[in-house]
């Protein structure tokens, strides 16, 4: 499992987003076999970025999560892109998260058994075993199809169904997960401080 790191503009302006490269680079000092997947460069200032995304293979100690997760504070101690401005604090956000486990659709995952339908249709439908239960092994899904009399039939069904229901959760995992990475940008609280540079611009 990939462990990652987002540092975060928010909404701030290009101050901010110059703030979160040189806060990667503080982080790179404490993390230094990070890589970046990911960045959002700011659509009109070059060498500032809105967001950046590093990938670790190893789990990050929480020692660092607990130092770094939050709020970041960077003091300017000089602006090149509003000399005259005399704000000189900017903040970013650290967020760590886990990679989003998908279940992998593979065939050889499915455990397919048969079983009697019941109810209505017949002494076919009772009697014999035409219905079809499909389970995906890696996360107990099931499904049980028996619309059909055949059994071949209801195999297929439950097969595709089975399928149907695994890649709404896959789709269901991966928005959730970019719906909060995106909240990441607007969460950003601008007070309170977890650390704290200072520098220039």
């Amino acid at each position: 499992m990939k462990h990652y790191i987002q540092i975060t503009a928010g909404r701030g302006p290009v101050e901010c987003a110059r703030a979160v490269i040189l806060v990667a680079r503080e982080l790179l000092k404490v993390i230094p076999n990070l890589r970046l997947t990911d960045s959002e460069p700011h659509n009109q200032v070059e060498g500032c970025f809105m967001s950046m995304t590093f990938a670790s293979d190893v789990i990050i100690p929480q020692s660092i999560v607990n130092e770094w997760q939050g709020t970041i504070l960077w003091r300017s101690t000089r602006n090149p892109y509003r000399p005259v401005h005399k704000r000189s604090n900017w903040f970013v956000g650290v967020n760590f998260f886990d990679e989003v486990e998908l279940p992998h659709i593979d065939e050889s995952d499915i455990v397919y058994e048969t079983c009697r339908s019941g109810g209505k249709g017949g002494q076919n439908v009772n009697k014999v075993e035409t219905a079809v239960r499909a389970t995906h092994i890696s996360t107990g899904l099931s499904v049980k199809c028996s619309d059909e009399r055949s059994q071949l039939q209801n195999k297929s069904l439950a097969r595709e169904r089975l399928l149907l229901k695994l890649r709404q959760i896959n789709e269901k995992a991966l928005a959730d997960s970019q719906a909060h990475q995106w909240c990441n940008h607007d969460n950003l609280e601008r007070g309170n401080p977890v650390k704290k540079f200072s520098g220039p611009l």
